[in-house]
């Protein structure tokens, strides 16, 4: 079967991340079927207008609905019978979590059961599931390794994520399903999220607003431009993992089991960046100086992130490169068409 005969389910195609593999599969031949609830954590019509472009393709099947509605994703399965499953939908967010944690136990619990299920029911080539660098929690050796203990989350939020890597290797295991997780780093760029820093930091900046620097700006993030970890996406799509014979046949620095075809996968940029290079950054691409607030850490942040990329370039052979300053550039340029400032 050749790429452009496949059929990709994509959830939370009307999501930052979502939009962008949806976009890329499209490009790439896929037929595309987005799954979207369209929940109104942040503004809806940046959703809308992703979903909106996404059907511009003769090839995109948009369908409306949540994730924790009982039989949702297996009508889907069941009609479409898609090649792959990339399961991005999600309520997202540390802060939120504390806030609203019973949001996060309806999508990111129940949800990912319900996927779970509809593709135990209907089986396909791979099943990849986003995770998260918050499942690293209180870890202090860095860079992470997909090999390294996650038993310390420090918000409600990444607790659900390690939650579904559990259930989903459970899954891979009783029913032989290739499934990879994927542990992102704080993406950023274009069709970005409003919640997140680098609009949030853009439109102050450019309002001429003070800007909430937490920890007082001692901080730092592996900040991955969007386009780097959809490549990451795209190419571990055609990498599934193979449950070993024998425990023997995993290479060394492989988070694949040793009793499933699971595997977590980091996808960032290998670099740590400081959050005051990050804010330099956007004051350079806006040409405005930032005010800035100092402030405590929050409740559930960590100090610092920092992926090990060695696994994603050793199964795929590649490593995103976008730098800082780069994708910045290129996000507040979109910035300012989009907003039309």
């Amino acid at each position: 079967m050749t790429a452009t005969q496949r059929t990709a389910l994509v959830t939370g195609s009307a999501g930052f991340i979502g939009y962008h593999v949806a976009a890329r599969l499209l490009a790439d031949g896929f037929k595309v079927v987005g799954f979207d609830g369209m929940s109104d954590y942040y503004d809806v019509n940046l959703k809308k207008r992703r979903h909106q472009m996404l059907s511009q393709s003769p090839n995109f099947t948009p369908i409306e609905g949540l994730l924790e509605t009982d039989g949702a994703v297996m009508d889907i399965m069941e009609q479409h019978r898609p090649d792959v499953v990339v399961h991005l939908a999600a309520q997202a967010g540390v802060r939120w979590s504390i806030e609203n944690p019973r949001a996060y136990v309806d999508a990111n619990l129940i949800g990912a059961f319900n996927v779970l299920e509809a593709v135990r029911a209907h089986p396909c080539a791979h099943l990849l599931m986003a995770s998260t660098s918050s499942i690293y929690g209180a870890n202090t050796a860095m860079p992470y390794e997909e090999t390294h203990k996650v038993d310390t989350q420090m918000s409600f939020y990444a607790a659900t994520k390690k939650a579904n890597e559990a259930m989903a290797h459970s899954y891979a295991h009783l029913y032989d399903m290739p499934v990879t997780m994927f542990r992102f780093f704080t993406v950023y760029g274009p069709w970005g999220r409003p919640d997140m820093a680098p609009i949030k930091f853009t439109k102050a900046t450019l309002n001429g607003d003070p800007i909430d620097v937490y920890n007082h700006g001692d901080m730092s993030r592996d900040f991955t431009y969007i386009d780097d970890l959809v490549e990451g996406i795209r190419l571990l799509i055609d990498t599934p993992p193979v449950r070993p014979s024998d425990a023997s046949e995993i290479e060394e620095g492989d988070s694949l089991s040793s009793v499933a075809p699971w595997r977590a996968v980091n996808i960032g940029n290998g670099e740590p960046v400081q959050l005051m290079a990050f804010i330099e950054a956007i004051e350079d691409a806006t040409g405005k100086e930032a005010q800035k607030n100092y402030m405590d850490m929050q409740p559930g942040d960590v100090p610092a992130t920092w992926a090990d990329v060695a696994l994603l370039k050793r199964l795929t052979g590649y490593q995103p490169k976008t730098n800082v300053r780069d994708g910045v550039a290129k996000f507040v340029e979109w910035y300012r068409d989009y907003y039309q400032v």
